[in-house]
């Protein structure tokens, strides 16, 4: 039986650098905590679905937190062991996507350790492999993958825009109603030709033939 698709996002709340002051979870979302991501919950105002994590980086506070969580709703707490294939956020989006939920934002998921950092980019192909979309959230801008599709971007978008290959080299790659055009260009992974690309005002439109881009746009 095919497993029924949610309509609303799940929102996945890292350890690594906090840039937002606030988060709106809408009706349908639904929120989980990543380890040490807990001790950022009371902050952010919004309450955890789920707490997932091998827990190696909370405080003492948060661990006991956790515990008090743990044993009046044991049924919100997932306790993974250290020693493991998966990463946190990669145990959560499959645990989330399991659930039906197709839409991700992760917030915290960049800062701190930069080996963390690099796998959370990661986590968005795994996304993006499987039919979902997931978007990196930052204070100041997001990052996402995009593969072998095109994505439009409204006249209205201000900012940069920046481009990098995930795999050897992306194929096909044309930007257009951008400071910096390219037509059917290919980028490798070895030169940074699409770095911090300019909205104009206009509407815009990055496009890839065959491969996989790391999208990064950071607002004005």
């Amino acid at each position: 039986m095919q497993k029924e698709v949610k309509q609303g996002k799940c929102i996945l709340i890292g350890a690594g650098d906090l840039t937002v002051s606030e988060l709106k979870k809408g009706e349908g979302d639904f929120c989980i905590a990543l380890d040490g991501g807990i001790g950022y919950c009371d902050f952010l105002q919004v309450e955890p679905d789920l707490i997932i994590g091998d827990f190696d980086s909370v405080t003492e506070e948060e661990s006991k937190a956790i515990e008090r969580i743990e044993k009046a709703f044991p049924e919100k707490v997932v306790r993974l062991k250290p020693e493991k294939d998966d990463t946190d956020m990669l145990y959560a989006l499959k645990y989330a996507l399991n659930l039906g939920f197709t839409d991700f934002r992760l917030y915290a998921a960049t800062g701190g350790r930069l080996d963390h950092s690099f796998a959370n980019v990661q986590c968005l192909l795994w996304l993006k492999n499987r039919g979902a979309k997931g978007y990196l959230m930052d204070g100041n801008g997001m990052i996402f993958v995009i593969k072998d599709e095109s994505v439009k971007f409204q006249k209205n978008m201000e900012g940069t825009l920046s481009l990098f290959s995930l795999g050897e080299v992306a194929k096909g790659v044309t930007i257009r109603g951008m400071k910096y055009p390219l037509e059917e260009y290919e980028i490798t992974n070895d030169f940074p030709i699409g770095i911090s690309n300019e909205f104009l005002g206009r509407e815009a439109e990055v496009s890839v033939k065959d491969g996989a881009l790391v999208c990064m746009i950071r607002f004005e």
